[in-house]
């Protein structure tokens, strides 16, 4: 694929993905052909900005968790009122994280 474009994708979708595994992205997409480039990039990305005010707001209710895709957790985060409220808080902290590390799991399965 040409650099130009591959350094367009990494710097548009820097913020969803962790900066640790960006150069692993890169070198991925350096390495393949433009016919999967479509695919790349009809991955659907959650935004860690985002997650965090829904954790925030309705972390409680198990929402971050769904939106996530961790159906199990999010049942019982709903269940237990987010741990009596010490999961709502630790998910503060770690949901960014999470999040960046669903997106770029999410990304290596087309690459």
């Amino acid at each position: 694929m040409q650099q130009d474009r591959v350094d367009m994708f990494v710097i548009t979708n820097a913020k969803f993905l962790p900066p640790e595994k960006l150069q692993v992205v890169k070198e991925r997409l350096s390495s393949m052909d433009d016919s999967k480039l479509s695919l790349v990039t009809s991955v659907e990305l959650k935004d860690p900005t985002t997650l965090l005010l829904i954790s925030i707001f309705l972390g409680s209710l198990g929402i971050d968790r769904f939106m996530l895709g961790d159906i199990g957790l999010g049942i019982l985060k709903l269940i237990t009122f987010g741990g009596c409220g010490i999961w709502t808080i630790i998910d503060w902290f770690i949901i960014q994280g999470k999040t960046k590390e669903r997106n770029f799991n999410a990304i290596m399965m087309y690459l």
